[in-house]
Order: structure tokens, then sequence, then C-alpha cells
């Protein structure tokens, strides 16, 4: 599927599609969003015609806006000014009641100035050696926060002799004295050579590097001098400019974990706020490898279906020069919700699961073992109950979450 099939005839606009409350028309609406977010303001002033924003459509509650490439220096301002643009000060006009932005679809001459992913879902897999398409089965150590680096180191170890592709700190996880970055770095990367050398398999590890933008490339530099095998950044709290210095920078050839903590802040209200495919669009230009998208009303997290599977479709689809990136699936996932998430998502995500995995009656490895059993059964279109018989890994979790 096309990201941008519906808006070819708008191909000279940055176009975006806002869901309007308000008492006025919608075409007056419509003009008060364009007005305000290009050349003009609330009093008559003399516009400059060729930079402003026009209404392209508005019917119903739903309006259509489209802005100037010329209004955006990607160069200088790139994302930031994007979102300044496109989501700026409208959230606050007084005439609206609500107003979200549910959809953003850029000219192909914006989206080629930004390099994007360098490695995305083919990359990763190539890193793996998997050559078949099959999900990515990761975990999250847990507790979040208060085990020290040999604790850490020891945690990845165990899951990744249950077969997991990937673990990754928590949002909450960077630099704490009880766990230094530079010391939990070296001691999982120690971790994963052990599991390549006892299994003969590669396993990642997301370094969370989160950290202030003028810090993150060095940051970055530490993890990767003591061995890091992939980079985790909060988007939301570093901002999208930090993810971009990341994957622009040539020196750092680690593909990018992208977290969305505090985004059900701007993201969660339906009739106000940004959506999260407008981000997701947004993180795979700015060079992440792999986003966090929900688990499509599977698991714990609050989101719905179609609001997930926009997201998908923004990592996905075919835009420009930029390769797919990882949809990742996470929050309240355990081995029985496999199947129904490879059934709505495809097999090309990653499923994450903690609790899931941490709380398995028999440990950890235990746990990672049952998920990857769940991924095999649910690709291999095997009823998980016929597929536990044979594995007692399986067998315990469907009895504590079943």
């Amino acid at each position: 599927m096309k990201l941008y099939e519906k808006y070819e005839e708008y191909e000279d606009f940055i176009v975006c599609r806002y869901k309007v409350e308000t008492n006025m028309p919608i075409m007056e609406a419509a003009e008060a969003i364009a007005k305000e977010q290009s050349t003009g303001t609330w009093t008559e002033v003399e516009e400059r015609d060729a930079y402003s924003a026009v209404v392209l459509e508005a019917s119903g509650n739903a309006v259509l806006i489209g802005f100037p490439p010329e209004d955006v220096s990607i160069e200088i301002g790139g994302i930031p000014q994007l979102l300044a643009l496109v989501a700026g000060n409208l959230f606050g006009l007084g005439a609206l009641s609500n107003v979200r932005l549910e959809g953003l679809y850029l000219p192909k001459s914006v989206v080629s100035a930004f390099p994007g992913p360098k490695f995305g879902i083919g990359g990763v897999r190539a890193i793996l050696n998997i050559k078949e398409e099959r999900p990515f089965v990761g975990t999250i150590v847990k507790p979040k926060i208060g085990l020290d680096p040999k604790e850490t180191a020891q945690y990845v170890y165990e899951v990744g002799l249950g077969g997991l592709t990937h673990s990754k700190d928590d949002e909450t996880l960077v630099n704490q004295s009880f766990c230094p970055l530079e010391e939990r770095t070296a001691a999982v990367a120690e971790a994963l050579d052990r599991v390549r050398e006892e299994t003969g398999r590669k396993m990642l590890h997301a370094i969370n590097i989160t950290t202030r933008a003028d810090h993150i490339l060095d940051i970055a530099d530490l993890a990767v001098e003591n061995g890091a095998s992939l980079l985790m950044v909060d988007v939301f709290t570093a901002g999208f400019g930090a993810v971009q210095a990341l994957a622009e920078d040539e020196s750092i050839n680690l593909p990018i974990h992208v977290h969305r903590t505090m985004h059900g802040a701007i993201t969660r209200n339906p009739r106000h706020g940004i959506s999260m495919a407008v981000f997701a669009l947004l993180v795979r230009l700015a060079g992440g490898d792999a986003l966090h998208i929900g688990t499509f009303g599977v698991g714990k997290m609050h989101g719905k279906f179609e609001e997930d599977k926009a997201s998908q479709i923004a990592l996905t689809s075919r835009l420009a020069h930029h390769k797919p990136v990882i949809p990742v699936c996470s929050g309240g996932l355990h081995p029985l919700l496999v199947r129904p998430l490879v059934e709505i998502a495809g097999r090309n995500i990653q499923i994450q699961a903690g609790g899931g995995i941490a709380g398995h009656p028999d440990g950890p490895r235990a746990g990672a073992r049952a998920m990857v059993l769940a991924a095999e059964a649910a690709t291999s279109q095997i009823p998980i109950e016929e597929y536990a018989q044979a594995h007692p890994e399986l067998m315990h979790a469907i009895e504590k979450w079943g």
C-alpha cells in the first residue's frame, strides 16, 4: 500500500489532515488554521500569498490543508520546524473546541531530503542472519530499574539462551548510579558474546542513550566503544533531532531502536492532539530503524487496531528511498497473545514481552523460550495448545496466563 496514493494530486504541498470540532462553519475553521499556521494572524496584515497555507478540502469535521514546501528549511529547520508549521499554535485557537492532526503527507521533494534509516527491517535481519520472514522476538530487562550491570547482563544472557533475537533497556534506565551506562554496556556485550558462542545465534541488546541533544553523540560513542550492538532513544523526550543526529553520523553504524514513552500525552485523545501515525512517519524520516507502535488492541496499553495499523503503514509502505522500519509491538504481551498479534500485524514485526517473559513460573530463560515457541507455532499455523504438548516451557506459560 502506498502512503501517498490518495494525495498524489496535491504533490505540490505538504498536506495535513485535521479533525476539527468547532461551532464555526468548517470552512471558516479551516481558513483560521491555515492562516494561523502560515502567514496570517488575528488581524488584517499584508500576507505573502506564495507562502500561505491553502484549504484543499473541508467537509463534515475533516479538513485538508496544504502548506508550500518552501515554508520549511529541511537542512536547518528539519523536523522541529516541520512540526512547528503543521502542529503549532492551532491547538490553542479559542474558536476550536478540539483539533487533531490525523495525517501528514509530504511531497517527494521533502521526503527525499532525509536520508532515513540505515538498516530498517532488512538490515536488522541481515545482522541477525535471519533469512526467512518471521517475527523478531524480544524482551525488556525487568525490573525496569534497580539491577546492577552484572545482574542486567545475567538477565540478557538467560533470555538469550531462551532464543530471543532482541533485548533492551527500559525507557527509564540510562546512566543511574546503580547501573552506569559504560559498565552495563560492557557487561551486556560480554553476555551477548557468550550467547553466540554457546548457541551459534546472534542477539542484539538496545542500550538506552537518551540524553540532552548536545550530548547524544558523545554518549553513543561511549556505548559503541564498550560493545553496544543496538542503540535506543526515547524520541519524545530527547527529540527527533537526536535520532536524526545518530542516524546521520557516519561513525555510529548501529541500528536505532526508538521508544515512544510520553507519546500518550499527545496521541491518546481521539479528539485532540496528534496521531501516532504522524510521529511514525517522522521517526522514519529521522532515521529510526525500529519504533514502538502498540499491540493493535491485543496487549495492556491503550490503542486501537486502526491507529496502530496506520502507524505500521507509515513505517513500512513504499516511501522514496527509505527502508521500511521495524514496527515494535510491546505492552502486556505473553505467549498466548502472539498468534492473534501475528494474524493482525503479519510477520515483519518485533514482538516484545517484558512481564510475559520475566513472570514465567520457570524463570526468564523459560519465559523467553515460551515466547519463541509461541512465535514458531503462530508462523507454522499450529494451535498453541498442540505445540505445547512437546514443549513444557510453553505449556507452563499457558497454565499461568491461559
